[in-house]
């Protein structure tokens, strides 16, 4: 049975990680999307592989996707004086499930 392997990863290392799953002999697609606390703009990176190339696949995503700590600051309401806001940034987030059907056209 194939894996999909969807990962959602900062726009800034997308390209960098695509690069490197078709270097590797994979078929993706993409798709943009926004989210997160910071409203981050972010590619869904899909592919489907055999459960042997899971782990390479992942190795890739992880190899070029490290997440950090940044500190923003917003205005609180009632004071409008600045509040820490503390979000994690980069980094991928990624799901694996088992495939049952898979069509081309």
């Amino acid at each position: 049975m194939k894996r999909m392997i969807m990962a959602i990863i900062p726009r800034d290392h997308a390209n960098q990680v695509l690069m490197s799953l078709v270097d590797a002999g994979f078929a993706t697609t993409y798709g943009e999307s926004r989210g997160g606390m910071l409203r981050q703009s972010q590619q869904s990176i899909f592919l489907v592989v055999n459960p042997d190339q899971v782990e390479d696949a992942l190795a890739i995503i992880r190899r070029h996707c490290r997440s950090k700590s940044t500190v923003e600051g917003s205005a609180e309401e009632e004071t409008q004086e600045p509040v820490p806001v503390t979000a994690e940034l980069g980094g991928a987030v990624v799901f694996v499930w088992n495939v049952e059907r898979m069509e081309n056209y």
